[in-house]
């Protein structure tokens, strides 16, 4: 036998690796043991761990469905659709790699105005399959076609119109519609994004469908409604006016406008909002400044500084409201939003060009905490995509508050090594009960089940190696992971 060097795989005396013969036909499968640890001994313990929690029904409270999608239940058309346009994670690797966004992308076609074909989408995103190599992305996407589609065949340039005409033919099938695979994933409940303004016409729909036996509850995202400096403000907060009819002509009629659109949120089901300021800070303005800012927005006179000072006032005037309301307060600060001015003016929003920055919580928050962090109905979940928050500001913070709670790694950081990193950052300081429990934050519908197993792993391997250092007993292990997987995102984001 010749060994093939560094891999430490043998090989029979001139035969070709696999690797090399670039038409060859792989299969792909997922590993049962995926993602548990090395050791043998912490792997099964596990394995036995995650086989409490490998069924238990899902709890989704923060992601990005379009319900209208279970309202009109009509089969997906086809495989581009589900896994590779609606999922900013996959079109940003794609346009990393030198794909134009006009060939992945059904907003903007090419240079004649016909826009790419489902068909042209999928050639292109088989033919990088290999650049996703160690991405969750690759994860995801391959749980997807294994799990959900029975398919076994590697993407690849070679496969990708036979994988296209094998996925268009399975969701033609009644058992491949949008009501049938949220029954198949188990999802119990799950929370959309929505606009204030939103009538919530969808949820209104499937609340009064009787046939319809699934939980579906809206989120408050108030953000564009927050901030002066946002892109059409002025025009947002009429339209704000006219939705809660209330007089948005000053700061007061404002301010009870939002508090009507969140009961009408909270009417209909939901139970948090939703926050993704450029920075966390929340020092308060006196009314008669907030008054006098509010009315030069109106105006367009307001100084950037202005605006940026009543964005922040207005954050706290979130946290006021949800300790009057009881709902949810969700922050997610320190992404740098639509970094390619061309990109944005192109293709909009959420294309893949929201890039971290830096972050800062604990003097920013101080004002707001200092007001309302012992107050009992208020909530704050805080989530972050700048990690070296979690061990010096988010768990100490978590670890005094009753009203804090650390969110789980989502966005640049739903990967296995940052969820390991998470646990291992927070629990000495938070443990785990001031964790808020795993979000998918998904607009690819059917990642949804792949998503949430691999964050059951991730914790099932972590509590196994304390147990394993015999600090925690076998029966607690079982306990926290059913807590992480169903018991905490259920009860810290009200979902009960």
């Amino acid at each position: 036998m010749e060994s093939s060097g560094h891999t430490g795989v043998a090989r029979a005396k001139g035969t070709t690796p696999k690797w090399c013969t670039t038409s060859a036909v792989t299969q792909i499968e997922m590993h049962p043991d995926r993602l548990f640890p090395a050791d043998p001994g912490v792997r099964g313990l596990a394995r036995s761990i995650h086989s409490v929690v490998r069924d238990v029904p899902i709890i989704s409270p923060h992601g990005h469905l379009d319900p209208a999608l279970l309202v009109e239940n009509t089969s997906f058309t086809d495989p581009s659709s589900l896994f590779v346009t609606p999922d900013h994670y996959v079109t940003r690797m794609l346009h990393a790699l030198g794909v134009d966004l006009a060939r992945i992308s059904p907003q903007r076609g090419h240079d004649d105005g016909g826009a790419p074909s489902p068909r042209e989408v999928w050639r292109l995103f088989c033919e990088h399959w290999a650049s996703f190599r160690g991405t969750p992305s690759r994860y995801w996407i391959e749980s997807e076609l294994i799990d959900v589609f029975g398919v076994s065949v590697q993407p690849a340039p070679d496969t990708a119109d036979a994988l296209y005409d094998e996925l268009v033919a399975k969701l033609a099938s009644p058992e491949f519609r949008p009501r049938a695979l949220f029954k198949r994933f188990r999802i119990e409940v799950i929370a959309t994004t929505d606009d204030p303004c939103s009538e919530l016409a969808a949820h209104r729909s499937l609340a009064a469908d009787t046939t319809w036996t699934g939980r579906v509850v809206p989120t408050f995202r108030p953000d564009n409604y927050l901030d002066p400096a946002a892109d059409d403000w002025q025009r947002r907060v009429a339209l704000l006016g006219t939705a809660a009819d209330a007089d948005t002509g000053d700061y007061d009629g404002y301010i009870d406008a939002l508090e009507r659109r969140r009961a009408f949120f909270a009417q209909h089901g939901a139970t948090s909002t939703d926050h993704g300021p450029a920075d966390a800070e929340s020092e308060p303005l006196s009314s008669a400044e907030a008054r006098r800012i509010y009315a030069a927005a109106l105006r367009r006179s307001a100084t950037l500084s202005e605006c940026t000072a009543f964005r922040r006032h207005m954050l706290g005037e979130m946290a006021r409201m949800a300790c009057d309301d009881g709902m949810v307060m969700q922050l997610h600060s320190g992404v740098l939003r639509n970094h390619h001015a061309p990109t944005y003016a192109a293709y909009g929003a959420d294309r893949g060009h929201d890039i971290p920055v830096a972050a800062e919580f604990t003097r920013a928050l101080q004002p707001l905490l200092c007001r309302y962090g012992t107050h009992p109905r208020f909530r704050l979940v805080i989530f972050t995509v700048d990690e070296t928050t979690w061990s010096r500001e988010l768990a100490p913070l978590a670890g005094f508050y009753p009203s804090v709670f650390v969110g789980a790694p989502w966005w640049f950081l739903d990967t296995p090594s940052a969820m390991l990193r998470f646990r291992e950052a927070v629990t000495d300081t938070a443990g785990f009960h001031k964790t808020s429990g795993f979000v998918d934050d998904t607009r690819a519908f059917c990642s949804i089940p792949a998503r949430h197993d691999m964050a059951r792993r991730v914790d099932c391997g972590y509590l196994a190696g304390l147990v394993a250092a015999h600090r925690l007993s076998e029966d607690e292990a079982f306990e926290t992971a059913h807590a992480l997987a169903y018991r905490l995102p259920r009860d810290v984001f009200r979902l009960t």
